[in-house]
């Protein structure tokens, strides 16, 4: 008997009650239809053109546009240059005539580099001066011990070298720090030669 009352007894579903399946189907529609509609909308003012070198939303009837497609446009604008005030400097030379041997002058354009020059600027050149020196003094004294263990090509054979081809290892590695040391040499000395 229950089971016969449960099958009499109407469906529960709301929807079923007051809509119909086609009726259903159709406001689907009318909805999908409304949504598609605003964002057809939308699309149609978002549009972007190429004007140029402008990007622009608004056509304002120039003639050198062109609808960009694709993807999203990102433009970055940037800062304008900061204008700073312009250095003095001399040549490395020494200071102009027309200065008169006081604090920063301006240098004709010649063909050599130019620097500023001040108080400050000189105690820094000094300072690099004396430790490219020291440099240079190390890198020679490093120098004559790498050629003088090196021996014109023929070192003295360790201990350890009992292998012949450990020997003509270590001779390529001295050789190699030979021209290494010496390329270190020339750049302190090309370094050194700016200060003068």
């Amino acid at each position: 008997m229950n089971a016969q009352t449960h099958n009499a007894s109407p469906p529960h579903n709301a929807l079923h009650h007051t809509m119909n399946k086609p009726a259903l189907l159709s406001s689907i529609c009318l909805a999908l239809a409304a949504l598609f509609a605003a964002g057809g909308a939308q699309a149609q003012s978002s549009r972007v053109y190429r004007c140029g070198n402008e990007y622009t939303n608004q056509l304002k009837g120039r003639k050198d546009c062109h609808l960009v497609e694709g993807g999203n446009i990102t433009i970055v604008r940037s800062l304008p240059p900061v204008h700073s005030q312009p250095r003095r400097i001399v040549p490395r030379s020494g200071v102009t005539p027309s200065s008169g041997g006081s604090g920063t002058t301006t240098a004709s354009s010649g063909g050599g580099g130019t620097r500023i020059t001040s108080p400050e600027q000189a105690k820094r050149d000094s300072d690099a001066r004396a430790i490219l020196e020291q440099e240079l003094r190390r890198a020679e004294t490093r120098q004559a011990e790498l050629l003088r263990e090196y021996n014109n090509g023929q070192p003295e054979r360790l201990g350890s070298e009992r292998n012949y081809q450990k020997y003509l290892d270590r001779t390529a590695e001295l050789k190699a720090s030979i021209d290494r040391n010496q390329a270190d040499i020339e750049g302190i000395k090309r370094e050194l030669s700016r200060f003068k």
